[in-house]
């Protein structure tokens, strides 16, 4: 029998011991981390910068020399003759090799040369851009989840005093100290609390499978995350997160490459002005038979060489209205850029108030919690003493609740703020922590 015990034991120690080391533990700054490696809107993001890096090599490309080549067969329905004799076959085979230089093209291809690297470059800077909003995002889940699990702790707090107050009033009631209805609504709010357990509970295990997604594990992966709700000082004034802002957030870099990106486009649409210029080398073989070894009437081998200018100089205000068209688009990108100027900084001012307001609803939730406990232990101790009422205990005992979860709220809406504050400015801030 001992035998058997030590053994069950064991194995209990065993799975538990497997089960823990399996669980995986992060912080904010790890799960960051993790999800700038693993989410998929990040690899999606790096993969649009590796097609744009093709793309500045392919428009590089197209600088150099093009090779082509031109094979045919071409049969007569009759025989060519000149002054009644044959001057031809009826089977034509050739065979041409084709060198094309570009000279000139108007500048069509160094500027879809140059518009290309500034694809590429916006192209890095959304993924900047991506990867700020999923920080502020992970951020944001991750505190809302210290919050939820703070809102656990703090419901099973409640439950236990509320119990507590049930096993008082129902010892009060049965020694016919208080009537049955102390008992009865002492019953209705520890049920009442269960539910709110049960409904924080669950709150907490939607935010951890949501922070999951965020990195880019399953909804069911064992994933425990370590922090907890905290305050400390923002050092920044409005007029230094306002600075930060303009140099730093990339949507306002990627708004500033497509006013560029645009004043490219306006050179291209204003090519067709402009002679296309280029160089041609031919070889061309010719033959009677598919291997073009010449014939009688057909020269085995030649070449020839030439430049060329090719200019459609006129085609009823086509290229007029499209370059018109491109110009109207750059100044719209740029009332649009200057409109996100302008939401940008009204990002930054919104989150830096919610700071403010945020630190001074931490400081007065403190107080409040100290004077909920204080009002809780005294109507507890009238109860006890036949000087109080149930209603009274309750009441008190609520209120505690509620305070904590003020507190709660206050810490993780500063955090969280903050947090949004960092995003606004374009800055990077794993830890979160003032800088």
């Amino acid at each position: 029998m001992k035998i058997w015990t030590c053994s069950l034991c064991l194995i209990v120690f065993c799975l538990f011991s497997l089960s823990a080391w399996g669980a995986e533990t992060l912080t904010m700054r790890e799960a960051v981390e993790i999800g700038l490696k693993s989410n998929p809107s990040i690899l999606a993001a790096r993969e649009a910068l590796s097609a744009s890096d093709y793309a500045v090599k392919s428009a590089k490309a197209a600088f150099g020399p093009a090779l082509s080549t031109q094979y045919g067969y071409t049969r007569l329905g009759e025989r060519p003759q000149s002054l009644g004799f044959a001057a031809g076959t009826l089977d034509n085979w050739e065979l041409v090799f084709n060198v094309h230089q570009p000279l000139f093209t108007g500048f069509n291809l160094l500027t879809t040369h140059e518009k290309t690297i500034l694809q590429k470059e916006q192209a890095a800077s959304q993924i900047d851009n991506v990867e700020l909003q999923l920080i502020v995002a992970i951020q944001d889940t991750f505190l809302r989840l210290l919050q939820a699990r703070e809102n656990v702790r703090s419901a099973e707090d409640s439950l236990v005093r509320l119990r507590s107050q049930l096993k008082v009033s129902t010892a009060f009631y049965e020694v016919g100290l208080r009537p049955k209805l102390d008992m009865l609504q002492a019953e209705v709010d520890v049920a009442n609390a269960e539910q709110l357990m049960l409904s924080a509970r669950n709150n907490e295990a939607t935010l951890n499978a949501q922070l999951n997604t965020l990195l880019g594990k399953g909804v069911e992966a064992d994933v425990q995350y370590a922090g907890e709700l905290r305050y400390f000082p923002m050092p920044l004034t409005i007029e230094e997160c306002l600075e930060r802002a303009g140099q730093h957030r990339p949507d306002l870099r990627i708004a500033r490459q497509s006013v560029m990106l645009a004043e490219k486009d306006k050179v291209l649409a204003a090519v067709p002005y402009y002679p296309q210029v280029g160089a041609d080398f031919n070889y061309i073989r010719a033959g009677e038979d598919p291997l073009v070894h010449g014939g009688d009437y057909h020269t085995p081998s030649q070449w020839n060489a030439q430049v060329g200018m090719k200019w459609t100089f006129f085609e009823w205000g086509k290229t007029y209205y499209g370059e018109k068209q491109a110009e109207k688009n750059v100044s719209r990108l740029g009332q649009e850029y200057l409109n996100l100027e302008n939401d940008a900084a009204f990002e930054v001012k919104k989150s830096f108030l919610q700071i403010q307001t945020a630190e001074k609803r931490i400081s007065a939730a403190r107080k409040g919690l100290i004077a909920a406990k204080e009002s809780y232990r005294m109507a507890v101790a009238r109860y006890e003493a036949q000087v109080g009422t149930n209603t009274d205990v309750l009441d008190a005992q609520a209120k505690q609740t509620l305070s904590e979860a003020s507190l709660h709220e206050a810490l993780s809406d500063y955090e969280r703020s903050v947090a949004e504050l960092y995003g606004a400015m374009g800055q990077r801030n794993p830890e979160l922590l003032a800088q």
